[in-house]
């Protein structure tokens, strides 16, 4: 999931506040990587005094590094400068749309389910699930928190990253994050690309194993996926093509017109609609 479709308006408000510092982060930014171990100092320092558990930042942060490749994906994001025509087949729309109908076929009773929970049906949910990861095919090769913790760290969006830092913190503290996880460039989790705080926020125990693996269970990611699109405003039964409804909750997915559209019409067309 690309960052820019994440913005939640005080998001922070819902997280615990025992987690939160009262600022963003006093660390000091940077933007190249010689201050980086200064500031993973400073940060557990800080972290510790909003309340979080030594042994869990030492867990979580003690193999992070500055990553070269998350700055280099924060700083050329081309693809969303395409057209439509595009877009849809640099991430291979057609494709998407023939593999998510034998998706939905061969997961039928998950997919009944999720839209008799969330009023989500099943064609959107393939089309967000097949573009972020080919359908958990690639979820991404970056080490979640040094991704999560090098963005934090760069000046250019320390303070929302940070929130996304201590968030991940969390995740890690419950289970529900391996300090080891790799994901996308920006510290997406999953088969359908979540940022830390959204699992927190909407992260569904699809399973019923009693942890959100956003990894490894496709309930788990699919579920969490209908329930932020009903997080963002999704009314059952609703179509959601541009002009409709439920259009509003795609475009709460990702900011980018493209995608939105994609979304639409890979959804439709494995909808049937």
């Amino acid at each position: 999931m690309h960052m820019a479709r994440c913005a939640v308006t005080g998001l922070a408000a819902l997280i615990s506040t025992a987690f939160l510092p009262a600022a963003a982060s006093a660390a000091q930014c940077g933007n190249s990587a010689g201050g980086f171990s200064a500031w993973v100092a400073e940060f557990k320092r800080e972290a510790a005094g909003s309340g979080i558990s030594p042994s869990v930042l030492d867990q979580a942060l003690a193999n992070v590094s500055y990553n070269r490749a998350t700055i280099r994906a924060d700083r050329g994001q081309k693809s969303f400068k395409l057209s439509l025509e595009q877009f849809m087949q640099k991430r291979g729309g057609q494709a998407i749309i023939s593999r998510g109908r034998k998706m939905r076929a061969q997961n039928a009773a998950l997919f009944d389910s999720i839209e008799q929970h969330y009023g989500v049906p099943a064609g959107p949910l393939i089309a967000i699930w097949g573009m972020e990861t080919g359908f958990g095919s690639f979820m991404g090769k970056e080490h979640t928190l040094s991704a999560v913790s090098t963005l934090a760290y760069d000046c250019r969006r320390s303070a929302y990253f940070t929130d996304q830092l201590y968030a991940a913190l969390q995740l890690v503290e419950r289970g529900d994050l391996s300090p080891t996880a790799r994901g996308a460039a920006h510290g997406e989790i999953g088969q359908t690309q979540f940022l830390p705080l959204n699992v927190l926020k909407f992260g569904v125990d699809g399973d019923g194993n009693g942890h959100i693996d956003m990894v490894r269970s496709r309930a788990d990611a699919l579920a969490s996926t209908a329930n932020f699109l009903r997080g963002h405003g999704w009314q059952p039964g609703g179509g959601y093509q541009p002009g409709e409804v439920n259009y509003a909750a795609i475009q709460g997915w990702n900011a980018a017109s493209v995608y939105q559209q994609a979304i639409a019409i890979i959804g439709a067309e494995i909808d049937g609609d």
